[in-house]
C-alpha cells in the first residue's frame, strides 16, 4: 500500500520541474493527482514539458492523473481549478501550491503589470485555493497544503552588499507566501489540517532556472536533485498534523528533521 492511497491531491505548476517532480511522487504512493498549469501539450511553451507529458508519466506508470489547465493569474481559472479536480477526482485532499511566475528587474522600473501578475499567481491564488478546499478539509477534519517557496524569500546579507539581481519582488512574493502559510497553520490547526512551507536548499536545475540563466552565477556544489524537493513536499504531505505543520523548511533540513533518507 502507498503513503497517499485513496488520496486527491492537486499540484500546481505542474507541468515541469518541482511541481511535476512532486505530482510524480504523489501518484507513486497512490494518490490520485490534478495536475495543473497552463501549457496544456509539449511545444505550446519555449520551455520543455507540459501537464499532458506529466500526466502520461504518471499513468504510463501505472498511477492516476488528470491535466486540468488553469491560468492561476485569473479568478475566474482558481475557481475552475478547484471544481473541475473535484469534479474528476473527488474532494481534495492535499494542496501544493507550486506555480510561479517571475520576472527578474530592478525596482526602480518595475512593470506594473509585472508586478501584479507576480502577486496573483504566487500570493493571491495559493490564498485563494487554500480557501476553496478549506471547508471540506474541516469537514473531514483532515487536509494537508504545501506551500513551495525559494531562498529568495530571505533578506539580503549587508552592509555591504553585493548587487541586486532584479529578484526583489520575488522575494517579496515568497515572504508573503511563507508568512500566510504559519498564520493559515495556526488558524486551523485545531481542525487537523497541516500547512507547511519548504524550499529548495539549493539550487534545481529546472527548465525555468536554465532559462533565467540563474545556474551561471551559481556553484555546481550548491546544486540540488528535484528529487528532494519531490521527497520534502511528500514528507509534509504526510506528516502528523498535529506535530508536522507551521514548518518554513528547506528541502535537505527538513528530512534530517523527519528522520527521511535523501532519494537516490
Amino acid at each position: 500500500m502507498g503513503t497517499m492511497d485513496g488520496k486527491v491531491a492537486l499540484v500546481t505548476g505542474a507541468s515541469r520541474g518541482i511541481g511535476a517532480a512532486i505530482a510524480e511522487r504523489f501518484a507513486r504512493e497512490g494518490a490520485a493527482v490534478a495536475v495543473s498549469a497552463r501549457t496544456v501539450e509539449d511545444g505550446d511553451h519555449p520551455l520543455p514539458g507540459s501537464i499532458t507529458h506529466t500526466v502520461n508519466d504518471i499513468v504510463g506508470s501505472g498511477g492516476t492523473a488528470v491535466a486540468v489547465a488553469a491560468d492561476l493569474g485569473k479568478q475566474e481559472d482558481r475557481e475552475r481549478l478547484v471544481a473541475e479536480t473535484e469534479r474528476q477526482l473527488g474532494p481534495i485532499d492535499i494542496l501544493v501550491n507550486n506555480a510561479a511566475i517571475t520576472y527578474f528587474e530592478p525596482v526602480e522600473t518595475f512593470d506594473e503589470g509585472h508586478w501584479r501578475l507576480m502577486f496573483e499567481v504566487q500570493v493571491r491564488a495559493p490564498f485563494e485555493l487554500a480557501q476553496m478546499v478549506l471547508p471540506g478539509m474541516r469537514e473531514r477534519r483532515s487536509g494537508w497544503i504545501c506551500n513551495i517557496s525559494s531562498g529568495a524569500g530571505r533578506h539580503p546579507q549587508g552592509p555591504p552588499y553585493a548587487g541586486g539581481t532584479g529578484g526583489t519582488v520575488y522575494g517579496m512574493c515568497k515572504a508573503a507566501l511563507e508568512r500566510f502559510t504559519t498564520g493559515l497553520a495556526s488558524e486551523v490547526y485545531a481542525d487537523g489540517i497541516a500547512v507547511n512551507v519548504v524550499s529548495p536548499s539549493g539550487l534545481v536545475l529546472t527548465p525555468g532556472v536554465i532559462h533565467h540563466k540563474l545556474h551561471e552565477r551559481t556553484p555546481e556544489d550548491r546544486h540540488e536533485p528535484v528529487s528532494y524537493m519531490a521527497e520534502a513536499a511528500h514528507a509534509l504531505c504526510t506528516g502528523d498534523p498535529a506535530t508536522v505543520t507551521g514548518m518554513v523548511t528547506y528541502a535537505k533540513p527538513c528530512l534530517e528533521q523527519l528522520g527521511i533518507a535523501f532519494p537516490e
